[in-house]
């Protein structure tokens, strides 16, 4: 059998209520030259029969079993048992738009310095979405390009994992998938971040996210608010706060103080604090001042923005390049 053009790698386990529509989005797929490696993963319900039923009527479906490993052991087998240069993640419970791998690898083969390329997507159905997750896809959404996405990699995850679609050798360079406790996905676009890898977004909807409360970043404590800020300071402490002691933290709130305490048991200090609230301003906070942005001094130290509400983040953008404070190099924003 020649080699694919894509491998599909789709791990499942009891997706039987949804896994029939998300084969049906693959076979209508306008670009056909792609294999299927779906991992059933313990299944106990009737996806294993449907997935039978599917690699019987269509070859380039191939079907590994796992005995309930988890998740990431599905993810790394799926991996190994892929042949295709470009890799598209799926699940069973969601929907690609027909023309996603048409234009997902035409792109990544136009641009041969990008290494994951992903679209816009849409969460369905819409008459149960909560407004947090509507914010997410419009926050997601306008990550139109390499720089935006890399500005907001620590805000939260920038991609919906089954909508990517990467360079098999990229994943595997990186080390593939791994379980450190928290989101596998998220880890592994840190991961490639520090490799130096390029991001693209198509700026067309080409995915539909189906929100159900059975899907894996409802019911997984890896995916839990904790979790994602361990995953976050792991990195950051590989990268932007490498050797750092203390820190300037913007922003006062619950979230802010979620990082102060991850931060102390890392050992690093928050020894200032900026907001803009003029209860807090003149304050001591867990033996530090709270000052205005405007007013404070901070030269020489690394900031950490923490501003859980998505306009006051950019509000402070607005206050730091007043201040000529750069992203990336002065101040990271963590939420």
């Amino acid at each position: 059998m020649s080699q694919p053009r894509i491998s599909v790698l789709m791990p499942v386990r009891n997706e039987e209520r949804y896994l029939e529509q998300a084969l049906d989005s693959l076979f209508r797929q306008t670009l056909s030259d792609w294999e299927l490696v779906a991992v059933d993963d313990g299944s106990t319900d009737a996806t294993p029969a449907i997935l039978a039923q599917a690699a019987r009527g269509d070859e380039r479906v191939k079907v590994v079993r796992l005995q309930g490993d988890g998740l990431v052991p599905a993810l790394n087998a799926g991996l190994e048992a892929c042949r295709a240069p470009l890799l598209a993640r799926m699940d069973g419970d969601d929907i690609c738009h027909p023309r996603r791998f048409e234009r997902q690898a035409a792109y990544l083969e136009l641009h041969h310095g990008v290494g994951l390329v992903a679209s816009n997507f849409r969460h369905f159905p819409r008459p149960t979405l909560q407004r947090g997750m509507i914010g997410y896809e419009k926050w997601q959404n306008s990550l139109s390009d390499h720089a935006l996405i890399c500005r907001d990699l620590f805000v939260e995850s920038p991609f919906v994992h089954p909508s990517v679609m990467t360079r098999r050798e990229v994943v595997e360079e990186v080390g593939g998938y791994r379980d450190a406790g928290w989101a596998e996905d998220y880890d592994l676009w840190l991961r490639m971040a520090a490799a130096g890898v390029r991001f693209g977004r198509l700026p067309e909807t080409l995915f539909f996210w189906r929100d159900h409360p059975e899907r894996e970043t409802r019911t997984s404590g890896a995916y839990a608010a904790e979790a994602m800020r361990r995953c976050k300071l792991h990195h950051l402490r590989r990268g932007f706060l490498q050797g750092v002691t203390e820190v300037v933290m913007a922003g006062a709130g619950r979230e802010a103080r979620a990082w102060q305490r991850l931060l102390a048991a890392e050992g690093v200090k928050v020894c200032h604090w900026l907001d803009v609230d003029p209860r807090k301003i003149g304050r001591i906070l867990h033996g530090a001042p709270v000052s205005h942005s405007m007013d404070a001094d901070v030269a020489g130290r690394k900031m950490v923005v923490a501003i859980g509400v998505r306009d006051g983040r950019e509000e402070f953008r607005k206050t730091a390049q007043m201040r000529r404070w750069r992203e990336g190099i002065d101040y990271t924003c963590v939420a």
